[in-house]
């Protein structure tokens, strides 16, 4: 096991390589130029040297690319071109405002729906699982723009159980944290409880449900203790696989609710072309994302015993 995890670590290092290879190609070497856009386009030929010198991008492009490697490692992605602000001390806020918005509605909705799931699962064929299922769809319909907003109008602005926007750091963020997880929470209910469904109800066709029931184990019991520990497998690499994304929050969440995390932090560094911010958030997104997908191999080793790591 442990060797297994060295050498899936060790395989780590030429993605990550190469997703750096691609992102300095994209935003240093074929991207726009950062200073004409701080500068604009009637800045002096002395001014344009200046801000280069003090972002480094009067240097070779081999020599900035090896910079950039040195910030990889250390985690430490300089400053903001536009604010000053040091990367790795804003990633770091915004990373807990952002798991602060997106970790409890996805923790309580994973519970929720596979209860939901497992319920339709129990009462299959029934008026239940059509009913079920159709509600599920037609909540699958609608955008998560339509949510956002129709709830932020009515239950905030009309009805004025929420602030309609904001933050405050520390736990008098529960009131503006309110209203957004209720609409993750939502949103999250019809795709999810569908798969988990499937899963369940895949489950149950298996030869071992068959076995159990020829030997008179009660359905709760089977539903219970057999199909949920194997129904977790290709659950859990559904959910685990989403995980990294929480880090970097909700883009629309956090922008219509004017949330400082991590997705705000990304849209407004687009939209100031903001290329050490783009960097960096490439480069974490890619790291967290390839820990996880190791993340899911143990997990699934863990709750599997057929399933061998070498």
């Amino acid at each position: 096991m442990v060797g297994y995890i060295i050498r899936r670590l060790l395989y780590i290092i030429p993605t990550i390589f190469g997703v750096a290879v691609l992102v300095f190609v994209l935003f240093t070497a074929a991207g726009e130029d950062p200073v004409r856009v701080a500068l604009g386009q009637h800045a002096t030929p002395q001014a344009i040297a200046d801000l280069e010198a003090l972002w480094g991008l009067d240097q070779p492009l081999w020599r900035q690319f090896i910079s950039f490697l040195g910030q990889i490692v250390t985690f430490n992605y300089g400053e903001s071109y536009f604010t000053g602000e040091v990367l790795s001390e804003a990633f770091a806020s915004g990373a807990l405002v952002s798991l602060s918005l997106t970790l409890p509605p996805f923790v309580f909705g994973l519970v929720l729906n596979i209860a939901i799931a497992m319920m339709i699962a129990y009462y299959r064929d029934t008026w239940i699982d059509r009913f079920s299922t159709a509600t599920a769809v037609i909540s699958m319909s609608f955008s998560y723009l339509v949510y956002i907003i129709a709830m932020q109008y009515f239950l905030a602005y009309e009805f004025e159980w929420f602030p309609i926007n904001g933050y405050a750091p520390g736990w008098d963020a529960l009131p503006y944290l309110a209203l957004p997880w209720l609409i993750i929470i939502l949103v999250s209910i019809g795709p999810d409880v569908r798969i988990y469904r499937t899963i369940f109800l895949n489950e149950m066709q298996a030869n071992y449900v068959r076995t159990a029931r020829a030997k008179g184990v009660s359905e709760r019991s089977i539903l219970f203790i057999h199909i949920l520990k194997n129904a977790m497998i290709p659950i859990l690499t559904f959910t685990i696989v989403a995980v990294p994304f929480l880090i970097l929050g909700s883009f629309l969440m956090e922008r219509f609710f004017s949330i400082p995390g991590l997705g705000d932090l990304m849209i407004t560094a687009i939209n100031n072309g903001d290329f050490p911010v783009l960097k960096g958030m490439t480069m974490y997104i890619t790291m967290t994302y390839a820990l996880f997908n190791l993340l899911t191999d143990l997990l699934i080793a863990a709750v599997d015993p057929r399933v061998k790591l070498h």
